[in-house]
């Protein structure tokens, strides 16, 4: 190999990976915001068109008497039905929420989304154009 390209493969090897384009950050934006707004509205339909039909929803609870490592595991069913009783209903006064795209690869993207009651880091899927959550790792704040 000669030096010029090794020096080539080095410089290639270190570059920072191509931003995305505006575009797809507002369009996973978006989704990020139809699902908490959604929940923060109860607004049941808009919450559920943000999620993957297999959504995998998380949150690590530790070990208990009944499995190590914990999981406190919901599905997408679970929180369409708690929006549907607007568990985290708010007066739009209230809203503080933030979303954060963290990386984007082809169609993939991690995303951090926060809100006064938990912080979200989301697996996010595009499928046929459109943006959704695929996997969820939550964390609640505390009260």
């Amino acid at each position: 190999m000669s030096m010029f390209s090794l020096l080539f493969a080095a410089a290639s090897a270190a570059a920072p990976a191509a931003q995305p384009d505006p575009a797809t950050i507002a369009a996973i934006e978006a989704t990020c915001f139809d699902y908490v707004d959604g929940q923060l509205e109860g607004d049941p339909q808009r919450v559920a068109r943000a999620l993957h039909p297999d959504l995998a929803k998380r949150a690590v609870i530790g070990d208990t008497p009944y499995e190590r490592l914990g999981l406190r595991r919901m599905s997408k069913e679970e929180l369409v039905e708690l929006t549907k009783q607007g568990v985290l209903k708010t007066p739009k006064e209230q809203w503080n929420r933030s979303c954060r795209v963290l990386d984007v690869a082809g169609n993939a993207a991690a995303v951090r989304v926060e809100t006064p009651w938990f912080v979200d880091y989301f697996h996010m899927g595009r499928f046929d154009g459109k943006w959704i959550i695929v996997n969820a790792l939550w964390h609640s704040k505390p009260r």
